[in-house]
């Protein structure tokens, strides 16, 4: 049986999912038919139901993909695929601390607060008001954000956490915060970035030269479906391409020092002559 309360996907004959909360008394109405909310609550997920009209509708549990999928937005949210990568890599879970600025709609903060689950807490910023009210707003309905502290504040002010795990930066200009990052974290924590422009992308990495930060690394996901016909096995005519350069990098005390000790070869020798004319350059403006 599926307790009131759940969130139930039902799945139409089309391939249409439709995320509803399972309340008594409220049906679920929808071009082929309804289902009463009694019915639905005597089936198990999975199970194969039939509206008024005779159209059989699938009766499914809502994952974490479905929630992200199905929430109020306001703003663009990240990709379930960014989400996926940006929680393995600030290493999301049990018992961990974890920052993000800027939660917009609250679809990373989701994703934070289900792999951080009871025992983990996530602390979200947001310099605006109304869209902490929507992401406070997403985690309820979602069923999640008991550990989630929510948080009004600007950034360039500094974070209202100390000593996190990890800190995720979704907003414009995320090198100008990068002291206020560095005290909101632990020492050797995993520090990440959503940036949607090369140009932006630049001005980071040109912050996170001047330390302390290590083992940058950059890249983008891609998405790309086949459909699922076993004699015309092919790939989708569209895909989720480009949504956002991923950046990430470690509070690292050092990083200078274990730098300039690795052997080089020509382009890298380039590379750290050129970073070093920026630094100078850099003091003689200061």
């Amino acid at each position: 049986m599926i307790p009131y309360g759940s969130l139930v996907v039902y799945v139409t004959l089309r391939g249409r999912r439709y995320v509803r909360r399972l309340e008594q008394g409220q049906d679920w109405h929808g071009n082929d038919g309804c289902l009463p909310a009694e019915r639905v609550a005597a089936l198990d997920f999975g199970a194969l139901a039939h509206t008024s009209l005779g159209v059989p509708v699938f009766v499914q549990e809502a994952t974490l993909f479905d929630r992200l999928l199905h929430v109020r937005r306001q703003t663009q949210i990240i990709y379930p695929k960014d989400i996926a990568y940006i929680c393995l890599r600030l290493g999301a879970g049990p018992e961990r601390t974890i920052a993000e600025a800027g939660c917009g709609s609250g679809a990373l903060t989701l994703g934070l607060s289900w792999f951080c689950g009871p025992t983990g807490r996530v602390v979200s910023h947001d310099a605006r008001e109304e869209f902490l009210r929507l992401a406070r707003r997403n985690l309820q309905w979602a069923g999640l954000g008991d550990n989630v502290d929510l948080r009004h504040r600007d950034i360039t002010e500094g974070f209202a956490c100390s000593g996190a795990d990890a800190l995720f930066l979704d907003v414009r200009a995320p090198w100008e915060c990068l002291g206020h990052a560095a005290a909101a974290l632990r020492p050797g924590a995993v520090l990440g970035f959503l940036l949607p422009t090369a140009d932006q992308m630049g001005k980071l990495l040109l912050g996170l030269e001047q330390g302390p930060f290590s083992d940058t690394e950059v890249c983008e996901i891609l998405l790309r479906r086949w459909k699922p016909v076993p004699d015309r096995l092919r790939p989708e005519d569209r895909m989720t391409a480009h949504t956002g350069f991923l950046i990430f990098c470690r509070l690292q005390e050092g990083g200078a020092l274990m730098a300039s000790l690795r052997s080089r070869g020509t382009r890298e020798r380039k590379q750290e002559a050129a970073r070093l004319e920026r630094s100078l350059q850099s003091d003689l403006i200061k």
